[in-house]
């Protein structure tokens, strides 16, 4: 078979990650496991993004593979070369307005056979949780959704939970504790109504929950995408089962199928192949210098301080982290984003620059994986996003959390309280605090024994990863390969209709997961079983044929298709097929 052939008759996925840092990461290592797998990967990237890959990582960084394609759709916001992370609200606000009708066209152009790509038909979508919108393009194309969330999976329980939360009064905030709900206690409140997150505090929830307005665009977007997470085929977290086994029991039960399938970094090892390692994610520019530092120093004496891709902080807390890290007397490796600093350049005192010159590095980006993995690592000063989290977890690295935003409230508090991993530095940051935090996380009590339930967590991650046998490698083994056929809908009305037939009476017809055929064809295969006068049970998935403009428009297709059926149903043989 000619390789042509054997490329179009693949199951082709295609994977949409949320515009973000820490969404394109995972997704992109998700998509090269599938595609170790044997699948076709389109990767769909918005055209800002795109741009910025490009100048992160040079302009032919993105010409992918035959099998392992990038493209774009616009996300609908005013066009910008800047390198730094869109307003989050008004991204999701335009996403769910525009992006739909561009990844239609995207899916008609991917299935149109009149171009000579050799690309395969659309067989799965993988998207994002919150890229819902392509929840509605697969039930049109009639193929499975799954939707990886990149959240932990305590921090998705607690958007679960926003309706509940809304309905008991607790948000939105009430108008007379606006000025002092963060400091008067309100936010102290345990719950107990939130199986899998016993004691959790109000504040430890994700953050959109702090508003005084009933309609504020965040709170809706939150509902709008848990709800819509409950009519995907599939749901993938990229975590493992005995990191957050309790919580997953309490998913288990609010919506569809379930699967651990990380840590995705760990999992990705296993694919063994060089064309893949050059296909990077990193929208800033990493800077190499940070290992060459690192391989200076003696092992578990630096902390290593970055606060992601999306958390940003006043002039002020800039200079308390600055002082509380000079005055600890300890090294650190600190990323410093170009736009960490809101509205401001990120200018750090002279005296503080000349002060830790010996004993600090600052960059404006680095490989974290890399860096974390380093044995000169001995602490990780975070603001608690998910990949850092489990980074860090994978790494026997303890943290310091600040957490900025959303579920990172989340996994600060089950950093500290469930995992014993972590230690929470107030909002509102001092310089004595960090200063004292930094001191007992590298060389206190405290420090030491989160070291060694750091160590602990990191040989149950690299079980769960372990080639065969893990649980989150054996999910990916047997669920994920369901994208190619399980995760169709199937029907128990089959059943029920041979059971009121004869033994050896009914032909059962079904051409698999993959197999497409022409409209012709499918013609010719109904009206050979017809006129046989055999009964007979036909399994037609929804993208069995494989529609060519160039002969076909689509829509009369459909209707040709509709009475071809009908006719066959006259010779009372069975078919079990969607329209």
């Amino acid at each position: 078979m000619s390789s042509n052939n054997v490329e179009i008759s693949k199951s082709h996925a295609v994977c949409v990650p949320y515009p973000g840092q820490g969404h394109i990461t995972p997704m992109l290592k998700l998509a090269k496991i599938l595609h170790h797998k044997g699948f076709h990967i389109t990767f769909v990237n918005t055209e800002f993004n795109h741009r910025r890959l490009l100048r992160s990582r040079g302009s032919h960084s993105l010409d992918g593979l035959l099998s392992f394609r990038f493209v774009t759709i616009p996300d609908g916001l005013p066009p910008s070369d800047a390198d730094a992370t869109q307003d989050i609200p008004s991204l999701n606000e335009s996403i769910i307005k525009t992006c739909l009708g561009p990844f239609r066209d995207l899916l008609a152009k991917l299935n149109d056979n009149s171009n000579t790509s050799n690309v395969p038909p659309v067989t799965c979508i993988v998207s994002d949780g919150i890229m819902s919108f392509t929840l509605a393009a697969a039930q049109e194309l009639g193929v499975p959704q799954v939707q990886f969330w990149t959240t932990s999976a305590c921090g998705f329980l607690g958007y679960m939970h926003y309706t509940t939360l809304i309905e008991k009064g607790y948000t939105p905030l009430k108008e007379n504790v606006d000025a002092s709900y963060l400091t008067n206690g309100y936010l102290e409140k345990k719950l107990d109504f939130i199986p899998g997150m016993k004691d959790v505090r109000l504040r430890d929830l994700p953050s959109f929950l702090r508003t005084t307005n009933p309609d504020d665009f965040m709170i809706k977007y939150v509902l709008q995408e848990t709800e819509r997470a409950r009519k995907a085929s599939a749901i993938v977290f990229n975590t493992f089962e005995t990191l957050e086994s309790e919580v997953l029991e309490s998913l288990q039960t609010l919506l569809p199928p379930v699967y651990t399938i990380g840590p995705l970094h760990l999992l990705v090892k296993h694919v063994d192949d060089e064309n893949l390692k050059g296909l990077g994610s990193s929208l800033w520019k990493e800077v190499p210098e940070c290992i060459q530092w690192l391989n200076n120093k003696e092992p578990n004496s630096v902390v290593y301080v970055n606060f992601g891709s999306i958390t940003v902080m006043t002039p002020d807390q800039l200079l308390e982290f600055a002082w509380g890290l000079a005055n600890s007397q300890q090294e650190f490796l600190w990323i410093i984003r170009p736009d960490i600093v809101s509205g401001y350049e990120s200018i750090l005192p002279l005296e503080f620059v000349e002060e830790t010159k010996n004993r600090r590095m600052l960059a404006s980006w680095c490989s974290q994986e890399e860096v974390l993995n380093h044995p000169a690592i001995g602490g990780f000063l975070t603001h608690s996003g998910w990949n850092s989290t489990l980074e860090s977890i994978t790494s026997g690295v303890p943290m310091l959390c600040w957490p900025f935003f959303a579920e990172q409230q989340t996994n600060c508090w089950f950093s500290e309280t469930k995992w014993g991993i972590g230690m929470e530095i107030d909002n509102n940051v001092k310089r004595e605090e960090v200063e004292s935090l930094v001191r007992e996380l590298m060389v206190g009590e405290k420090g030491k024994e989160m070291k060694k339930k750091a160590m602990e967590w990191k040989e149950l991650a690299e079980i769960s990863a372990k080639k065969s046998t893990g649980s989150s490698y054996v999910n990916i083994e047997k669920n994920l390969k369901g994208l190619r056929s399980s995760l169709w809908k199937e029907e128990p009305k089959c059943l029920q209709w041979l059971d009121n037939k004869e033994p050896n009476s009914v032909v059962y017809v079904n051409f698999g997961s993959t197999i497409v055929v022409i409209p012709n064809q499918l013609i010719e295969f109904a009206w050979g079983l017809a006129n046989s006068q055999q009964e007979f049970l036909w399994i037609i998935r929804p993208i069995l044929y494989r529609v060519i403009n160039r002969f076909f428009h689509l829509n009369s297709w459909k209707k040709l298709k509709t009475e071809e059926c009908l006719q066959v149903g006259a010779h009372k043989k069975y078919l079990t097929i969607r329209l």
